[in-house]
């Protein structure tokens, strides 16, 4: 008779993915189904099949592009949160600390200023990416040493601020332009508005970075233990470290590219599923994976049925309370 130990490698398809799984595919037809115009399941089988013209507009040019970027935005955020959670050994740490999220909203914003939206729908999202990219090499920059969390997360925080004064000038300083100011808020407030499967394209890969975190499972587990620890077991923390830096800032680039800043994913879904699940990082990868997928298309599809309130408004009266809660269950 052989025994399963729990969180080992055999518990990846256990009953807390299947059931993530089954949430994200409920999630998934809801979101399809609801909107302006209605698609009842049989409407919506016409669609597939191509017996319903207007039908099959409505899901194949709409909702599934916007369906698959928010699973998309959804998945990378709450990695990217995850990688961060391990790297400061704290699960209140999420993808903003190192500024990426301020540095893509900057790079989309003065894209957009600068009338680069109107030439191609890929300049922003690129745009959005260098800028998350650049702010992650300034911080590393200005820690001086990328191992050290304390000067890496200073450094964010005020990268952070800077950025944000950044962003608050441009949009002052257009106050004329009322259509690209519309754009620059879409950045700010996170949406998923008018989402093509041009954007699906652009954030496609978060599903290969989210992976490359697989093998990487057992040797954020040894780092939570801490890095004396690690390394007496064989880690090579400084090179681990950059590893899980690299790959934060992709995950958190590329939703962002396509969804503006949408806060509190990377805090709260790797948070309650650490408590759900335990702390081994071979279980949280997957299942981080498909609960951010779910939890971004949730809040979509509460936002919509609310009367069309942004996405990021939706993240951050879920994910707000939550933390407020976090600190005060700290305190006791």
């Amino acid at each position: 008779m052989s025994t399963t130990r729990p969180g080992s490698v055999a518990g990846f398809a256990g009953a807390p993915l299947w059931i993530a799984c089954a949430v994200l595919a409920v999630l998934a037809v809801a979101s399809l189904v609801v909107g302006e115009v209605a698609l009842s399941p049989a409407r919506l089988w016409a669609a597939v099949v191509g017996r319903d013209e207007l039908a099959a507009t409505i899901l194949w040019q709409i909702r599934l592009p916007r369906l698959l970027v928010a699973a998309l935005v959804g998945a990378g955020l709450a990695s990217s949160g995850l990688v961060m959670q391990a790297y400061f050994r704290n699960h209140l740490a999420s993808p903003g600390l190192l500024g990426v999220s301020s540095g893509g909203a900057a790079g989309a914003v003065v894209a957009i200023a600068a009338g680069a939206a109107s030439m191609s729908l890929w300049f922003v999202p690129l745009a959005a990416i260098a800028g998350a990219f650049l702010a992650t090499a300034a911080v590393l920059g200005l820690a001086r040493r990328g191992a050290g969390t304390e000067r890496l997360l200073l450094a964010g925080v005020a990268l952070s601020a800077l950025l944000g004064a950044v962003t608050s000038h441009v949009l002052t300083s257009h106050a004329t332009l009322y259509e690209r100011n519309g754009q620059i808020l879409f950045w700010l407030l996170g949406g998923l508005e008018d989402r093509t499967w041009e954007h699906v394209v652009v954030a496609a890969p978060v599903v290969v970075f989210a992976a490359a975190l697989w093998p990487l499972g057992r040797p954020m587990d040894l780092l939570s233990l801490g890095v004396d620890e690690a390394r007496s077991l064989g880690v090579d923390v400084r090179r681990l470290r950059w590893a899980l830096v690299a790959l934060s800032t992709v995950l958190t680039a590329l939703a962002t590219a396509v969804a503006g800043t949408v806060g509190f994913v990377g805090l709260v879904v790797p948070h309650v599923l650490r408590l759900l699940v335990g702390p081994e990082h071979r279980r949280l990868v997957p299942l981080s994976l498909v609960g951010g997928a779910a939890f971004v298309v949730g809040c979509d599809l509460l936002g919509r049925c609310a009367g069309g309130v942004r996405l990021g408004v939706v993240t951050s009266l879920v994910g707000a309370p939550y933390f407020l809660w976090l600190l005060r269950r700290a305190e006791r």
